[in-house]
């Protein structure tokens, strides 16, 4: 086999990889004549090394200099297109679809080249009789193998035992399942803690299923995937993610936390409308790192699961696009350098494989999310379009008003929300990345008697000065200034006559006095001289009385909230939360503090109800109370 080590491109190579963000090409190797399949990798020593599945077998790659890879050396397999691998301790297991059962490779002399390995066929009630799999992975907290799409069992979940002997595998039996048609056949899974998450493909749904007792697991829950042809299962805290292996597919994330109520978050497309096929996806640090063939791997921020944000992407394959299953197969993004590994099934040879070693620069998104609300009504406004000019984002309000979105530039944009029948409105926002930014918009509809283009409260002092303006009136009887410490309790501080059936734009202005220091919150009830009203959004105003301040902004949220800290010196900053019953909730940061700054909060994975924030300085001790509805 000839090996070709790429650090240069042509000017034609380079310009197609124009597109690439947050991400640095180190080199490429090729293999000349060989497909490859899956990747894994393996760190001892100092070293780290790319386990590549090659077509003809397992090649051991010293990747430590990313710059200049350097095989090791090639274990022979059974020839195959498709080869997976996965490591326990200094042990490597490889499976494919050419036959030959497990492949063991113990790892430990490496970097040389004398590494035992052998093929195991199965013993005890499957003696010898292993013969191909799909995939596999490994329980790496209780010691087990589980192998995935083999000749056994129409595909179900084989379990290995790997304690005491690793290069020894026990089997210990299957995952008997009982779903119809090929609903048995697992493609592949994720297993922790004795928990498998496994890709029924052909039955298009994942399965939750408790492996504790491995002589009798039992099924905890099952979930319908989007396009009904679930790959892949990788799972983080309470969220599992998953892909689809079919054109036009998705990155799709459930919040699990209730197995009895799995609920669809978000899901998230490479390269939309391009029929770009997703493949194989690993969660590090809240990114996710996914294969996507044709167009190469991305990084997605899903710190925010219901709320997931591209912020990196490189394009493996420049070749083309699209729908079909070239390009990359596999990436790993686990090695102790931060350096990712990705396999190309094929590159600018049809057969020739490539093995890509990249660095990542990981960056969180800036996210928006709000709620849409009728003007007229108050109620939820759902199909509302909210997009920022200039850029690819936008998304429309569900059922209950509620949407979210994100994206990796940050800066000011303008925020356009639009509804057929409703008055646009464009508004400023400014984006940060890592920060969440609330943005509530009330749209009234069109030929609405009172059209109101501007509300805004800044702070004087211990005052708040209130200001909006009118671009038209009809019957408008006046404004009822409303104010409150939360966004639930409401007291009425004045009225405001409106100008009647003024048609031409109008300025008001409104004092509130004297204001305890922390956050407040203000809204406008229009009411027309029939009695019908409307409120404006809520605009919220931090009174500094003190050298520190500490408040949530709004204190009522639905999944997330905002931390506001304002400091007249440098100061150093821990933070804890705690629920009504003053339990510590997990929820803790640390950090330095000069001048003012918002932390985000979240909440999604919560239940409803009342949550404190002990704020503690060198001299101070505040408590911040949140109501998560």
């Amino acid at each position: 086999m000839r090996l070709l080590h790429t650090c240069l491109f042509s000017f034609f190579a380079v310009a197609l990889f124009a597109q690439n963000i947050n991400v640095t090409h180190r080199s490429t190797l090729t293999y000349s004549g060989q497909k490859l399949a899956n990747i894994w990798g393996y760190a001892a020593g100092g070293n780290e090394y790319a386990l590549v599945g090659a077509k003809n077998g397992l090649s051991i790659v010293n990747v430590t200099d990313p710059d200049n890879p350097d095989e090791i050396i090639q274990i022979a397999g059974p020839s195959s297109d498709w080869r997976e691998i996965k490591t326990y301790q200094n042990y490597a297991y490889v499976v494919s679809e050419g036959g030959g059962g497990i492949q063991i490779v113990d790892l430990t002399n490496l970097p040389n080249t004398n590494l035992a390995h052998k093929s195991y066929k199965g013993n005890g009630a499957i003696n010898n009789q292993l013969i191909t799999a799909h995939a596999l992975h490994v329980d790496v907290v209780k010691g087990f193998l589980y192998v995935y799409g083999s000749n056994l069992f129409n595909g179900r979940a084989l379990i290995f035992n790997l304690n005491g002997d690793p290069y020894n595998p026990n089997y210990v039996g299957y995952y008997n399942s009982n779903f119809s048609g090929s609903g048995n056949y697992i493609h592949d899974g994720f297993v922790d803690n004795d928990i498998m998450y496994g890709g029924h493909v052909y039955g298009g749904f994942f399965s939750i299923v408790n492996m504790s007792n491995k002589a009798n697991p039992v099924l905890v829950a099952t979930q319908q995937t989007p396009g009904n042809f679930t790959h892949n299962t990788w799972r983080s805290g309470n969220t599992l993610f998953t892909t689809d292996e079919i054109s036009n597919s998705f990155l799709s994330s459930y919040d699990i936390s209730d197995p009895d109520n799995i609920t669809l978050l978000d899901k998230i497309q490479s390269n939309p409308g391009s029929s770009s096929i997703v493949h194989n996806t690993h969660i590090i640090n809240d990114y996710a790192v996914t294969s996507w063939y044709k167009d190469g791997f991305t990084i997605v921020d899903v710190s925010r699961p219901a709320n997931m944000v591209q912020v990196g992407n490189f394009d493996t394959y420049p070749n083309g696009g699209g729908s079909g299953f070239s390009g990359c197969w596999g990436v790993y993004p686990y090695l102790p350098s931060g350096n990712i590994i990705a396999s190309n099934i094929n590159g600018n040879s049809a057969n020739d494989g490539e093995l890509w070693v990249l660095t990542p620069d990981y960056v969180r998104g800036c996210y928006v999310e709000g709620q849409i609300t009728n003007g007229a009504t108050g109620q939820p406004l759902s199909g509302a379009l909210v997009k920022l000019l200039g850029t690819n984002t936008s998304e429309t309000s569900n059922l209950l008003g509620f949407y979210k979105m994100g994206q990796l530039a940050a800066g000011t944009f303008t925020a356009q929300v639009s509804k057929v029948g409703f008055v646009t409105k464009n508004i400023s926002v400014s984006l940060s990345n890592g920060v969440l930014t609330t943005l509530d918009v009330v749209l009234f509809p069109i030929g609405f008697p009172v059209e109101m283009t501007d509300f805004s409260v800044t702070a004087q002092e211990n005052d708040a000065l209130l200001r909006w303006e009118t671009a038209s009136e009809v019957d408008n009887a006046g404004f009822e200034v409303q104010h409150g410490v939360n966004t639930r309790d409401w007291r009425v501080e004045g009225f405001v006559p409106g100008r009647g059936g003024l048609n031409e734009p109008a300025d008001y202005s409104f004092r509130v006095p004297d204001l305890s220091p922390g956050t407040h919150f203000f809204r406008l009830r229009q009411i027309d001289e029939d009695g019908k009203n409307a409120f404006s959004d809520v605009k919220s105003l931090i009174i500094r009385g003190k050298e520190f301040h500490a408040a949530f902004r709004p204190n009522t949220v639905h999944d997330a909230g905002e931390l506001y800290f304002f400091t007249e010196k440098p100061v150093s900053v821990q933070v804890e939360m705690f629920n009504a019953a003053g339990i510590p909730v997990g929820l803790n940061w640390s950090f330095e503090l000069e001048n003012e700054t918002v932390l985000p909060v979240e909440m999604s994975h919560l239940p409803a109800g009342i949550y404190f924030a002990v704020i503690q300085t060198e001299t101070e001790r505040v408590v911040a109370q949140l109501f998560k509805i």
